[in-house]
């Protein structure tokens, strides 16, 4: 997510600096932005020239002391709050007063997260979509200490960036995941209710329904492990059914079938 979202950002015209504590992660954030650029040089969405520019205004640093002279700085680690806390504390010590803090959670209360700060009023949610630089779709959410200005800002940076952008509440899921998370948990349901292989559920939607992917391709793609975790903070705040992970999905998810990125999901990738 941080290498598509700093992608975008390059392209769109802006200065945009990399943190990460991993050189390797790094090396293969840049490493990828490189190849995507290259694949839209192909397809002649952009010029040589454009993909030159742009990678050239991508900079990577493992310290977070890099950020402190930032306009917007875009949160994107992994979903657990006690970790996306701790960086926004820092964040919050380190930039100047002005700069926006935004967090690409897609299931914690922008509130909670504001609250670890002391500028809760230029605290806000930036959602994107994986992989960034296609998805279009970016849910701006702002809590209830949110200013206009800073959701302006957020909008008019989404805006700027080609992206299409819709203000939602800070309620777990916002718009997309409220909504998308019961089909993928029903879809797990009834693989494991029997009612058809895996092959032929995916396929049913995607030919029935003209979706692009069918559901469980699309849950190893996101993530069992990510699915699972905002499933669960849902359940908590929602306590209906339709936010409840099946056992199968437990069981996948506490053997190390996460997904794609895996190897091993609902979907064996190892072969491949």
């Amino acid at each position: 997510m941080g290498s598509g979202i700093a992608h975008v950002f390059a392209l769109g015209g802006f200065d945009v600096n990399l943190v990460d504590s991993s050189k390797d992660a790094l090396e293969k954030a840049l490493s990828s932005i490189k190849k995507n650029l290259a694949k839209q040089v192909k397809k002649e969405t952009i010029s040589t020239e454009e993909a030159d520019i742009s990678i050239a205004r991508v900079g990577a640093e493992t310290t977070i002391d890099s950020s402190i002279n930032s306009q917007l700085v875009i949160e994107a680690v992994y979903e657990k709050k006690e970790v996306k806390e701790k960086i926004l504390r820092e964040l919050d010590s380190l930039c100047p007063s002005e700069t926006v803090l935004a967090t690409n959670t897609s299931s914690i209360s922008i509130s909670d997260l504001a609250s670890c700060t002391n500028r809760s009023d230029k605290v806000i949610g930036m959602h994107f979509f994986n992989p960034v630089p296609i998805m279009k779709l970016v849910e701006v959410v702002r809590s209830i200490d949110t200013s206009d200005e800073t959701f302006q800002t957020a909008i008019d940076f989404g805006k700027a960036l080609g992206k299409k952008t819709v203000g939602a509440k800070d309620t777990p899921g916002f718009i997309v995941n409220v909504l998308l998370v019961p089909y993928l948990l029903d879809a797990v349901r009834q693989l494991e209710n029997g009612l058809a292989s895996a092959e032929e559920i995916d396929a049913a939607m995607v030919f029935g329904c003209g979706h692009p992917m069918g559901p469980l391709t699309l849950l190893d793609f996101v993530g069992l492990d990510t699915t699972l975790y905002i499933a669960d903070i849902m359940y908590e705040e929602f306590k209906t059914v339709h936010y409840a992970a099946p056992p199968l999905l437990r069981r996948y998810v506490n053997a190390g079938y996460n997904g794609k990125k895996a190897g091993r999901g609902i979907y064996d990738y190892a072969a491949k």
